[in-house]
């Protein structure tokens, strides 16, 4: 019986992962973060670094170096195959959230018993905007927040006596600050920030402070500090005094206190939250605020109050850092779910939490027909598939039939009916993404324009008035030049000029010079084949 209900779970994930399969084999990288990382990757290749990365030449000591290795080992796995090298990474996002699911699911069993109530929750947390979001795009994030988990969960063993029980205490005290640093040497500070605020606060509303010493004691200082000396001696061997003062300095404290990039009031979270975990946001932050009201009522258990300080300690503490973008929050995010899945096991379902649910449930119902109103409104071509109406169809039902269980007193089958509507719909619109590539991405645009330079003979690329456009070099295998001026535009005599097609008749310069050109238009871009004083 036991091996067949693995199955079933093991299925379950299976199933989680191809709902978004299919977004990643078709999308194009962004040319905001992936374009980048895909870029530095290139650099470092040629020239042969690994703990040292530029881009276009500057120092790029923004993120520690394991991301970009994976990212490394893909372009040299796939070359230029972008749609596996985009397959390729998307393991990295992905499966850490569902190795997070999986570590949450286990780790409330003993609360919460019930397979319905674990299922919803699994389905709450991979539903939330932000939580699949960072699921579905290139980025560090994931990874951080599941070693980060594996970090507290291991720490939890040990503390509950699990880890004595099942003769693992020696293994696990070596995993906790292994976990420790590879949260660390994912996305930086943050990784041992939150492990090392959570278990504090916890040990000190425990009044256990003679405790901390066991988990944060010379073994686990030593480990980290060990693996942290070998990795900024090869950075300093790498890139010198000034790279590792960017890494160490600049990146760290200069985000947290005064930030130049994301820099945000410390208010910024407590209104980002609401919408970084919707759909679920009323259910969970309603039922946190319920349950803290009813402090004393509750009797907390040692796993409830962990989970709580995990929630509460992350988002208080990163409310402080400078720097701020939603998905920063993201390791909170599975206790703020969780605890409220508790919770509503513990004391039962109230009506109340149904109208939370049905809130977000009915403004959903209205996907379809909103569709057909922002088809009007906007300059994008969402009807230009059949997948996008149809994906927008399966959100309606799902959330009509949602508010149906809901009024049947369902809660739990409403949640897993409306989380799996949506995660249908993502997987259905994902077919629709190769026409909209052009506008999501540059892959489509430089594409073109490279096959009609090959066949005119232009080797020299440009953009004009493009952010973060330098990157595309990925795509066209040579250097691009950034027009920044009308006077720089000016002075192409030969060459293909990248733009933005809004721009076209809209800016004089971009006008004069694409005057009497070739001129494509690829998606959300154009391109113009600048011929200045050639016989043609």
């Amino acid at each position: 019986m036991r091996k067949y209900l693995d199955t079933i779970d093991w299925g379950r994930y299976l199933l989680l992962f191809i709902a978004v399969l299919p977004l990643f084999v078709f999308r194009d990288f962004t040319k905001a973060n992936e374009l980048r990382y895909l870029s530095i990757a290139d650099e470092a290749i040629r020239d042969g670094h690994l703990f040292a990365f530029y881009n276009h030449g500057a120092a790029y000591a923004d993120k520690p170096p394991l991301y970009l290795w994976l990212v490394m080992l893909g372009r040299t796995i796939f070359g230029d195959n972008m749609a596996g090298l985009m397959t390729w990474m998307s393991l990295f996002s992905v499966v850490p959230a569902l190795v997070v699911l999986r570590i949450m699911n286990r780790w409330v069993r003993p609360l919460v018993p019930g397979v319905p109530a674990r299922r919803a929750g699994q389905l709450m947390l991979y539903t939330s905007v932000y939580f699949i979001g960072s699921a579905v795009v290139l980025r560090m994030d994931m990874m951080m927040c599941m070693f980060i988990v594996l970090a507290l969960h291991t720490f939890w063993r040990i503390y509950s006596g699990e880890s004595d029980r099942e003769n693992r205490l020696r293994r696990d005290r070596l995993l906790f600050p292994l976990w420790v640093f590879l949260a660390v040497f994912t996305k930086g500070p943050v990784g041992i920030l939150v492990p090392l605020v959570t278990v504090i606060v916890f040990l000190a509303l425990k009044r256990e402070w003679r405790k901390i010493g066991t988990y944060w004691g010379w073994r686990t200082w030593g480990i980290l500090l060990g693996l942290c000396v070998v990795w900024f001696g090869a950075v300093y061997a790498e890139g010198g005094t000034a790279y590792l003062d960017n890494l160490l300095v600049k990146q760290t404290a200069g985000r947290a206190v005064d930030a130049f990039h994301h820099k945000a009031p410390i208010w910024y979270y407590g209104v980002s939250i609401w919408y970084s975990l919707a759909p679920w946001s009323l259910l969970a932050i309603g039922v946190l605020v319920w349950g803290l009201c009813r402090w004393r009522r509750m009797a907390l258990t040692d796993l409830e109050r962990l989970f709580l300080v995990a929630a509460l300690s992350t988002f208080a503490v990163l409310s402080m850092v400078s720097s701020k973008i939603q998905i920063y929050l993201l390791p909170a995010f599975p206790f703020f779910i969780y605890i409220a899945v508790i919770w509503i096991a513990k004391a039962g379902v109230r009506r109340w939490m149904k109208w939370l649910v049905g809130v977000p449930a009915g403004v959903l119902t209205l996907t379809l027909p909103g569709l057909f109103v922002a088809a009007k409104q906007i300059d994008f071509p969402l009807l230009d598939s059949m997948f996008v109406p149809v994906g927008a169809a399966l959100a309606t039902l799902a959330s009509v039939a949602c508010l149906v269980w809901l009024w049947r007193g369902r809660l739990h089958t409403a949640i897993t009916t409306l989380a799996g509507g949506l995660l249908a719909t993502i997987f259905t619109v994902s077919f629709a993404v190769p026409q909209f590539n052009g506008y999501l991405g540059m892959g489509d645009v430089c594409g073109a324009a490279k096959a009609v330079g090959d066949v005119a003979g232009i080797e020299r690329y440009y953009t004009y008035d493009i952010d973060r456009a330098e990157n595309i070099d990925v795509y066209l295998g040579r250097p691009v030049v950034l027009l920044e001026t009308p006077q720089e535009l000016e002075s192409v005599e030969r060459g293909i000029v990248i733009t933005y097609k809004e721009r076209i008749g809209t800016d004089e310069a971009l006008t004069r010079a694409f005057a009497g050109q070739e001129v494509h238009r690829v998606g959300d871009y154009a391109f113009g084949v600048i011929h200045k004083n050639d016989e043609r």
